[in-house]
C-alpha cells in the first residue's frame, strides 16, 4: 500500500491536468462563442422595430461564430426561396477564436505549482477535444434554423484551424524546436537539421515568406483605400440606402470592419493580376473589366473600378508585388551578408538564390491559403463564385516574387559585398601610416625619405627653422600616425618655446666636424627621452652646413 500510493497520486495528478486541458479548450470556445453573442444580441436589442426572436439572434450568433472558424453555412430564408450557401469567411473575426486556442494550448504546458505539466501530445489532443465539443454543439444547435452549417466543413476546414492554432500554441510553449524528424526520416535530413546554417537558413526563408505576404496585404489595403476615396460617393450611397436607423448602420459598419482584411487579400489578388471574380460571368484584373457583374450592394464593393479596359492607374497597381518581391530580397540579403560579418562569412551565391526561391514559394502558399479563405460563395447562380481564385493567386504571387526576388538577392549580395570590401580599403588607408598603400586588402608599407633641411618651414615670427622632436614613444602619435616604434612629432613652435640655440659651429676649427654636444647644450626634453638623437635641436642652416663640410670652409686664417 505505501509502496504503491506515489504512483497512484502521479497517475491521479496526470489525470487532473489533462482534465483541466480539456477544459481550457472548452473555455477558449466558451470565450469566443460568448464574444459573438454578445455583440449580436446588443444590436438586436438596438433595433427598434425587430420582427425576429432572442432565438433567432442566438442562432445567428452562433452561425457567426462557425463561419469564423471556416465552415460553410446555409440561408434557409432567401427571395427566392431557395436556401443559397455563405461561404466568405470574415478574416478579422477568424482571427478571434484562433488566437484563443493558441493561447489556451501554450497556457496548459505551463506547469503549476505542485503539478507536473502534461506531455506535449496530452496537451494538444485534450485542448483540440475541448474545443471541438464545444463547436459540436453550437452545430448541433444551428440545425433547422435560418443559417445552418454544412457538416463537411466541420471537418475540413473548421477542424483543420483548431488543430492548427492548438499545435502552434503547443510549439510556441515548448521554445519554437526545429525538429528532430521522424525515425523514418531520411539520414541527410536528419543531418540536415543538426547543421546550425540549415536552422538559419529555415528561419530566413519563413521571415522572408512572412514579410513578402505581409507587403502584399498592405498594398491590397492601400489600393482599396485609394479606391474607396475615388468612389467615396458611391460607397457613401450604398452605406445609407443599406441601413435607415442608427443601429442598422452600426451593423453595416462593423461588417465592413470584419471584411477589411478580405478586401485587401482582394486587392492584392487585383495587383498581381488574376483579380477576382464578381460572380459567374465577371472578373476584374488591372488589364480589363469584363462581364456582366453580380455586385450586392455593400460599401467596400463600391471600391470597384469601372467596367471596360484598365488605364494607366491601373496597371499601376502592379507596384505592389513588385514591392512584394523587394522586400523578400531584402530579408533574404539580411542574413546572406550581414553588415558585420566579413565576405568569409557571406553565403554564396547559389545559396542565396536558393533561399530566396524557397521563400517565393512560401509567399505564394500563403497568399493561397489567404485567397481561398476571403473569397467563397454568396449565393446560387450568379454568386455561386465570388472572390479571387485561390490557385491562380497564388501562382501569381509566387511568380512575381520568384522573378523580382532572387535576381534582387543576387544583386543586393553583390553590392554589399562591393561596399564592403570599398570600406575595407578606405578604412585601411586612413589609419595605415602616409607611406601605407593599400593594395587590395594588404597594407604594403612605403619608405618614407627624411626630411632634408631645406624641405623644413621656417617660423612665421622669428625667421628660424621649425623645431621637431622625434620620439620612441608607443602611443602611435607620428608624423605618419604609426604604431608603435614609429617616430613622432613634438609640438609645433608657438605651442612650447623653442630651446636654446647652440653655436657649436663657431667655435669649431676650419675643416672640423662637429663633435658631440655636450650635455649642458642638450635641451631638457632631449635628456628625458631616451630615444633622441644629439643632433636633433641643432640649427640646420645652410651657415652650419658649409663650415661643416671642409671643401666648403674658407681660409684656414678667416676665422
Amino acid at each position: 500500500m505505501t509502496e504503491s500510493s506515489p504512483s497512484l497520486s502521479a497517475e491521479q495528478d496526470r489525470s487532473a491536468v489533462l482534465a483541466l486541458a480539456l477544459l481550457r479548450g472548452a473555455v477558449a470556445a466558451g470565450l469566443g462563442l460568448g464574444s459573438v453573442t454578445v455583440v449580436v444580441l446588443a444590436l438586436w436589442i438596438s433595433a427598434p422595430a425587430s420582427d425576429s426572436s432572442p432565438g433567432s439572434a442566438l442562432h445567428a450568433a452562433a452561425g457567426l461564430w462557425l463561419l469564423a472558424h471556416g465552415a460553410e453555412l446555409t440561408r434557409a430564408h432567401t427571395l427566392s426561396g431557395v436556401p443559397a450557401p455563405v461561404g466568405i469567411v470574415p478574416l478579422l473575426l477568424a482571427v478571434v477564436p484562433v488566437w484563443l486556442v493558441h493561447r489556451a494550448a501554450r497556457d496548459v504546458l505551463v506547469p503549476d505549482e505542485g503539478h507536473p505539466a502534461p506531455s506535449a501530445r496530452g496537451a494538444f489532443g485534450m485542448v483540440v477535444g475541448g474545443y471541438l465539443l464545444v463547436g459540436a454543439v453550437a452545430a448541433y444547435y444551428v440545425r433547422g434554423g435560418s443559417l445552418s452549417v454544412q457538416l463537411p466543413s466541420l471537418l475540413f476546414p473548421s477542424a483543420v484551424v483548431v488543430a492548427g492554432a492548438a499545435a502552434a500554441g503547443v510549439w510556441t510553449a515548448s521554445g519554437r524546436p526545429i525538429g528532430p524528424p521522424p525515425s523514418w526520416a531520411p539520414v541527410s535530413l536528419h543531418e540536415a537539421l543538426a547543421r546550425s546554417r540549415f536552422r538559419e537558413r529555415a528561419g530566413t526563408v519563413w521571415r522572408a515568406a512572412a514579410a513578402g505576404v505581409a507587403v502584399l496585404l498592405g498594398g491590397g489595403a492601400l489600393l482599396v483605400a485609394v479606391a474607396l476615396v475615388w468612389h467615396a460617393h458611391p460607397a457613401q450611397r450604398s452605406f445609407v440606402q443599406l441601413s435607415g436607423d442608427w443601429s442598422g448602420r452600426v451593423a453595416v459598419l462593423l461588417l465592413a470592419l470584419v471584411l477589411v482584411p478580405n478586401a485587401a487579400v482582394w486587392g492584392a489578388a487585383y495587383g498581381l493580376g488574376p483579380g477576382f471574380a464578381l460572380g459567374t460571368a465577371s472578373t476584374v484584373t488591372p488589364l480589363a473589366f469584363s462581364g456582366r457583374p453580380a455586385i450586392p450592394g455593400f460599401p467596400l464593393l463600391a471600391a470597384v473600378p469601372a467596367e471596360g479596359p484598365g488605364t494607366v492607374l491601373n496597371w499601376s497597381a502592379g507596384a505592389v508585388p513588385v514591392a512584394a518581391g523587394v522586400t523578400v530580397a531584402w530579408f533574404t540579403v539580411r542574413r546572406a551578408a550581414p553588415p558585420d560579418a566579413g565576405r568569409e562569412d557571406a553565403w554564396g551565391p547559389w545559396g542565396t538564390a536558393l533561399v530566396a526561391a524557397l521563400a517565393a514559394v512560401g509567399c505564394g502558399a500563403g497568399t493561397a491559403v489567404l485567397a481561398a479563405a476571403a473569397g467563397g460563395p454568396l449565393g446560387t447562380r450568379a454568386l455561386a463564385e465570388f472572390g479571387p481564385v485561390w490557385w491562380l493567386t497564388g501562382a501569381a504571387a509566387l511568380v512575381w516574387t520568384a522573378l523580382v526576388g532572387v535576381p534582387g538577392a543576387l544583386l543586393l549580395r553583390a553590392w554589399r559585398l562591393r561596399e564592403r570590401d570599398g570600406d575595407g580599403e578606405e578604412a585601411a588607408y586612413v589609419a595605415g601610416d602616409p607611406g601605407v598603400a593599400a593594395a587590395g586588402k594588404t597594407a604594403v608599407p612605403v619608405p618614407v625619405p627624411e626630411p632634408s633641411s631645406g624641405d623644413a618651414s621656417r617660423e612665421s615670427g622669428g625667421g628660424g627653422r621649425r623645431w621637431w622632436r622625434r620620439s620612441g614613444g608607443r602611443d602611435g602619435g607620428g608624423i605618419g600616425g604609426g604604431g608603435a616604434g614609429e617616430e613622432a612629432a613634438g609640438p609645433v613652435p608657438g605651442d612650447e618655446p623653442a630651446p636654446r640655440r647652440t653655436p657649436v659651429a663657431a667655435s669649431l676649427p676650419a675643416g672640423a666636424a662637429p663633435g658631440p654636444v655636450p650635455p649642458a647644450a642638450q635641451s631638457p626634453a632631449q635628456g628625458e627621452d631616451e630615444g633622441v638623437a644629439p643632433y636633433d635641436f641643432l640649427p640646420t642652416g645652410p651657415w652650419h652646413e658649409r663650415t661643416a663640410r671642409p671643401e666648403e670652409a674658407g681660409p684656414s686664417g678667416s676665422a
